[in-house]
Formats: C-alpha cells, sequence, structure tokens
C-alpha cells in the first residue's frame, strides 16, 4: 500500500489535525506557511511543527513546498541570497529527519482556476478552470497587450461577449479567485502588482527558464544527495502557457530533459495526476512506467476536461485520469521500496456544507472530500492487491 498522508496548512488551516488523522492519514504534509519565500527555515519551527504533528498521532512526512523565489526563478536580485537560504532551508530539514521536499517552478502563479465554487449535478462543488473566463480576465480585465494572440478567436468572441454582459460581481469573483493563486495574495495583490510580476518574465521565454531551473537543481542537488534529501518538482498547474508566462514543467518530455540535464539522484519527480491528466497527450500509466524510480511523492486526483480547454476537478476515480491503470503501475513501483511512496489525496469536493462548518479553508482542501477520496484510493489499492 502506498503510504495515506493528508495536506496541513499550519496553524491558521481550519481543520484540526485530529480531523486528518481521523480521516485516515499517517502522514502530514505541510510547510512552514509563515516564513517569507527566500528566508531560512529555522531548525527550532521545524521542530515545534513537528512536535505539533507528532502530538496528533502523526509525523510530518512530506514537505510541500519549500517555495522557490521569483528572484531564484528569474535568477535577478536576491537569487544567490535566496539559493544560500534554501541550501541552508535543506540542511535544517534534513537534520530534523525530514528528506522529502516538493517545489515547482512555475512562474509568478502556483495554480490557475477561475472558480473556486463550481456547482456539480450532486449539489457538492469543486473548483474548475474555465477557459472563457481566462480570456475575459487576460484580454479585458487585466488587458494585457498581445493576449488576445494567445487564445483561439472563438474563444476570444465568447470572452468579449461574456465581459459585455457580465456583472461586476462576476467580474471580481474571477479576479479574486486568480489572485488566489499568487504566493502572498493574502496580502492583497493588486491588479497593477499583478502586472508587474508578470512583466519581470517579459524576456524569459520557456527555454530561458528551463535554464534557470537547469541551474537551481545543479546548485542543490549536490548537497541534497549528500543529505539524503529528494526534490520532487510539482508539475504546472494547470500545463500549458497562462498569461503570456512560459511553463516548463508539463509534459513527459519536459521530465526527460531534467534528468538529462541533472542525473542526480536526488532530482525527483512529484507524480500529480491531476496537473499531468489535464493535457489528453499525457499518458500517465506510462508516465509512472517510465519515470518510476524518480516517483517519491504522489498526488492522486482526476480531473473532468471539456473542448473548450476548460476542465474542473472530478471525482477521483472519475474523470479524465485512468486511476485504476496508474495505481497499477504505482503499486508495482512501490513493492519495490523499503519505505512505502507518501501518496495524499488531492483536492476533493466540497460538501455537507464543510466550509460553513470549518471556516475558510484553502480551495480543494475541504476535509469531507478529501476523507472520500482517501477512502475510494485505498478500497482501489486494495482491490487491486486482492486480485
Amino acid at each position: 500500500m502506498l503510504y495515506p498522508t493528508l495536506r496541513h496548512f499550519g496553524p491558521k488551516d481550519p481543520t484540526p489535525l485530529a480531523f486528518l488523522k481521523q480521516a485516515g492519514a499517517e502522514g502530514i504534509v505541510t510547510a512552514l506557511h509563515h516564513i517569507a519565500v527566500g528566508e531560512v527555515w529555522p531548525v527550532s519551527e521545524i521542530e515545534k511543527c513537528q512536535e505539533e504533528i507528532a502530538e496528533a498521532g502523526m509525523q510530518w512526512t512530506v514537505v510541500e513546498s519549500l517555495p522557490v523565489s521569483e528572484d531564484i526563478k528569474t535568477r535577478s536580485g536576491n537569487f544567490e541570497k535566496h539559493l544560500d537560504n534554501y541550501r541552508q532551508s535543506l540542511k535544517n530539514l534534513a537534520e530534523c529527519g525530514i528528506t522529502t521536499v516538493t517545489y515547482n517552478f512555475m512562474p509568478v502563479m502556483d495554480w490557475t482556476r477561475t472558480d473556486l465554487d463550481f456547482r456539480l449535478p450532486s449539489g457538492a462543488s469543486a473548483i474548475r478552470f474555465d477557459r472563457v473566463e481566462m480570456a475575459v480576465f487576460d484580454c479585458f480585465i487585466l488587458d494585457r497587450e498581445g493576449a488576445q494572440l494567445d487564445y483561439p478567436a472563438a474563444i476570444v468572441e465568447k470572452a468579449r461577449t461574456a465581459f459585455s454582459t457580465m456583472s461586476q460581481a462576476t467580474k471580481d469573483r474571477i479576479v479574486h479567485n486568480l489572485i488566489k493563486g499568487l504566493p502572498g495574495a493574502e496580502e492583497s495583490f493588486t491588479l497593477e502588482e499583478f502586472k508587474q510580476a508578470l512583466a519581470a518574465y517579459d524576456d524569459i521565454d520557456a527555454d530561458q527558464l528551463r535554464a534557470h531551473l537547469v541551474s537551481f537543481l545543479q546548485a542543490i542537488c549536490p548537497l541534497a544527495e549528500e543529505l539524503g534529501v529528494k526534490m520532487v518538482i510539482h508539475p504546472d498547474d494547470p500545463p500549458f502557457p497562462l498569461l503570456g508566462l512560459p511553463r516548463v514543467l508539463s509534459t513527459a518530455e519536459d521530465f526527460r530533459y531534467l534528468i538529462d540535464q541533472v542525473p542526480s539522484e536526488s532530482n525527483g519527480l512529484c507524480f500529480c495526476t491531476g496537473s499531468f491528466g489535464v493535457r489528453a497527450d499525457n499518458q500517465l500509466s506510462l508516465m509512472v512506467e517510465e519515470f518510476a524510480d524518480r516517483i517519491h511523492f504522489i498526488h492522486l486526483r482526476s480531473t473532468q476536461r471539456d473542448e473548450f480547454g476548460s476542465f474542473h476537478e472530478a471525482g477521483h476515480l472519475e474523470g479524465d485520469v485512468p486511476m485504476r491503470d496508474v495505481m497499477i503501475n504505482l503499486l508495482e513501483e512501490n513493492a519495490h521500496r523499503e519505505t512505502p511512496i507518501p501518496m495524499r489525496p488531492d483536492h476533493g469536493h466540497c460538501m455537507m456544507h464543510e466550509l460553513n462548518a470549518l471556516g475558510d479553508t484553502a480551495p480543494g482542501y475541504t476535509i469531507i472530500g478529501r476523507m472520500k477520496g482517501l477512502a475510494e484510493l485505498t478500497g482501489l489499492q486494495m482491490g487491486l492487491i486482492w486480485e
């Protein structure tokens, strides 16, 4: 069996750690969210977090995430200092026995959704990326130069029509939801600040950003190997260019290139079926076969695409992800490991009015929806093992 974990967002998370234990988690995936990006994670703060999780009967299994600063991604400003601080944080984590570290290399935004309360036929809700609403924001609210060239003409026309009749409340909702994906968004980014963040990538295309990722890993992996730390990169979410920003980890070929350039054993993958699964050209079960020895952390979720390039979070065993085939290959790899691969059910539907009961949980991280996902994925594993 894969090692069951759930994500927690620290002291500000309205879902108590005890609830995650009751939901079936043995390990916790978390980060020191209160420490600014680019700063060192002190041993004392790591140990404090470990103690809180241990008191709830679990262990801090995976870091998600130790963020890579925008200065490192653009190789500007304080990037050398931030690299030094990153290396020190890895040393401190390893000293505390935490050796699986997730990160991503997405420019500006960690993830992107336009609707955080998309109603499903069941009455539950999911998070959704709507391509027309994205074009409304990009072309007519943000009014980014050249934005209309990045969309099919039919999508631009749909967006133009939608924008012309859209209420201010809907426009505000789209802006609010997109800014939710910005690090530090709680401190209220403005549209002008958003534009400034995008402008930092005006002269950085996909090839340049990919080179920056390789440079980052070349600077980090020798130490990570020495410490026994596995660096696991999370794929782009969604896995295609947005807002004129480049993407560098959206396909199997992207990760192949990364291994070729940085063959270090510490250069690993956080295999997210939801992110990779948004693209029909990603053959997920084959990707597990190919990269099996590089997968050190697993996100299991499914998405449902439509013909316009929009998608929403489907049930964990539904949607476009061939979860059974993926699980067969993951279990095959897991059987060869001395330590089971940590897995978490990523995202979950909001149901039974749980937001009203628990407060402002992070989008996709309501407890009942994730508990349902973990139960389904556990049942799938047991069924395959018993076959």
